[in-house]
């Protein structure tokens, strides 16, 4: 499942930089903020910000109480109410779990002094199923990386007070990659010319990296780790924006906060600007990016017919790309081949799919593509 985390910006007092840091935050699309009496004034008037505060007398959209039996007068409808508890023992670890399964709070923003990574492996293992999200509040950008990435899942969110700029760039870095998609080798079994076909081009709104590429293919079964064309050559600039990523009829995997894989087909027909799509690196980290166009045009193409065995069961599918030397898919041990090199025997960077989709949807319905 996508998981997008929370990163709640602490400006409750103004610094040196307060005004080069709230920009920053806003450059970032970073829009969670703790505010005080005294920078609340700054942010009342803008829409798209999501505010908190410790003073009750604040009307913000999520109030934060100090303990468990201090009660907010006068709350808005629709204010979400939240906790903020200093961790120092397991028996307030155990208190943060039986508050969490009330369902009283929408959040709890939980601070650890000392011990850290075990009492927040017990509270993520314990919570990642309550609707009461788990807020971890870290001191430097290392803690934040640790507490959104321990046991793999995380907490929901984080609540950091930036120090300079840089913090906010470092923070936005940390949650890029959002999610993995599996890779494996397939190997291509056969080979086919196509004199003309239609062939998508996505430019994106990102500079994408050596490494980085877009999953595209025939069928819902499987797809073929493109390349980005982050390369230069002798007779062609490199294009870093852009994956040559395949026929009009091609699915390619685009996000979804509602699956359970983080991701849904779309026929690469359909893309048009400012849709978003999946860029994945060859570790199978994934992230969003931003379409900023899509080019159309009639070029040869090259059919790939790729096979994998998964726990014995043959499974087949197929790749048509752009016959060009800019275009490059990924081997086996992770490195861009061009896919006019590329001969049957070969085995490239694949992801095996869910094999059945209705409008981008995964469905258990028999559906045969072939």
């Amino acid at each position: 499942m996508l998981q997008v985390k929370k990163i709640i910006l602490n400006f409750a007092e103004k610094s040196e930089i307060f005004n080069e840091l709230v920009q920053e935050a806003f450059n970032m699309n970073f829009l969670d903020f703790l505010v005080s009496r005294d920078t609340y004034s700054d942010f009342k008037n803008v829409e798209r910000i999501t505010t908190y505060s410790r003073d009750l007398s604040i009307k913000t959209q999520n109030l934060i109480l100090n303990n468990v039996g201090e009660q907010p007068l006068g709350v808005d409808k629709g204010v979400k109410i939240g906790l903020i508890y200093e961790l120092k023992s397991k028996q307030d670890e155990e208190f943060i779990v039986e508050e969490s399964k009330k369902g009283i709070f929408a959040f709890i923003i939980v601070k650890a002094q000392d011990w850290k990574v075990i009492p927040f492996e017990n509270l993520i293992a314990k919570m990642h199923k309550n609707e009461t999200e788990l807020i971890a509040s870290v001191e430097s950008i290392k803690e934040a990386e640790l507490m959104l990435k321990t046991l793999e899942v995380g907490t929901d969110g984080i609540l950091i007070t930036p120090k300079e700029v840089n913090d906010i760039i470092e923070l936005k870095k940390l949650i890029v990659t959002e999610f993995k998609v599996g890779l494996t080798s397939a190997e291509v079994i056969a080979l086919q010319n196509v004199p003309e076909s239609e062939r998508v081009c996505v430019d994106t709104t990102s500079l994408l990296k050596p490494g980085e590429g877009m999953l595209v293919g025939s069928t819902a079964k499987g797809f073929v780790l493109v390349h980005a064309e982050v390369f230069e050559t002798q007779f062609v600039s490199s294009r870093p924006f852009r994956v040559n990523a395949g026929d009009v009829s091609a699915y390619i995997l685009v996000p979804s906060d509602d699956s359970e894989e983080g991701y849904r087909t779309k026929y690469l027909s359909e893309l048009k600007g400012g849709d978003q799509v999946l860029v994945v690196n060859t570790s199978g980290e994934a992230k969003r990016v931003t379409v900023g166009r899509v080019k159309i045009e009639t070029r040869p193409m090259l059919r790939l017919e790729l096979e994998i065995d998964k726990r014995g069961k043959k499974i087949r599918f197929n790749y048509i790309g752009q016959n060009a030397e800019t275009i490059r898919l990924v081997n086996s041990i992770g490195a861009p081949v061009s896919i006019v090199d590329i001969k049957v025997g070969d085995k490239v960077l694949t992801h095996i799919g869910p094999e059945a989709t209705h409008f981008g949807i995964k469905i258990k319905e028999k559906i045969i593509e072939k």
